[in-house]
């Protein structure tokens, strides 16, 4: 038998908390998940065993508790490689999303996200390749899709958006038109 499959079983279905009227991460674990198609697989300590958050249409405004949920509910958090948050009331993209490796898929659409410097967050995860954030007041910014590329260049999809070449192109004009070099200063004395 393979080692790798013994230590790292084949997840079972998302795990579905979206339209929960859920306020609060906490609360997850007060509600059983949605049965979708595909069955639920859990461990012997009855964690779950899967890859997929959906704790989309929530009341959802922060992520408050998010890591000691996950770790309560998963199996192996670590494994978490997509996550749908959207359709909440989000304002802010929480840093705890970054301890998350595998994260390759983040739905952040549909919340209420106004700043573009909270991207800049999400940098810390170099397997993100799908993220969408259309529907929040940020993507009203100016240079909206730039500035996610130039901070996100390894994203294959923005918005359910194909990143074109030409994207990639734009974007990295952008930053060099936008982004300041810091200033090293001199000392006199060298």
């Amino acid at each position: 038998m393979d080692r790798r499959l013994s230590d790292h079983p084949v997840p079972g279905a998302p795990v579905d908390f979206s339209f929960k009227c859920i306020n609060s991460v906490e609360d997850v674990l007060l509600e059983e998940p949605r049965q979708g198609l595909r069955p639920l697989k859990r461990c012997e300590d009855g964690k779950l065993l899967s890859q997929a958050l959906r704790l989309n249409n929530n009341t959802l405004t922060d992520l408050k508790g998010f890591g000691e949920t996950v770790e309560k509910l998963l199996g192996d958090p670590t494994q978490l490689s997509w996550i749908d948050l959207s359709f909440n009331d989000l304002s802010t993209i929480d840093s705890v999303l970054t301890k998350y490796p595998k994260l390759s898929v983040l739905n952040l659409h549909s919340n209420s996200i106004k700043q573009l410097s909270q991207v800049d967050k999400m940098s810390a995860l170099p397997n993100l390749k799908s993220l969408t954030l259309h529907g929040n007041p940020v993507e009203g910014e100016r240079g909206y899709r730039c500035y996610v590329l130039s901070v996100l260049p390894q994203l294959k999809t923005l918005d359910f958006s194909a990143v074109t070449k030409q994207d990639r192109v734009t974007a990295d004009v952008w930053r060099r038109m936008n982004v300041r070099p810091r200033r090293v200063s001199r000392n006199k004395d060298q």
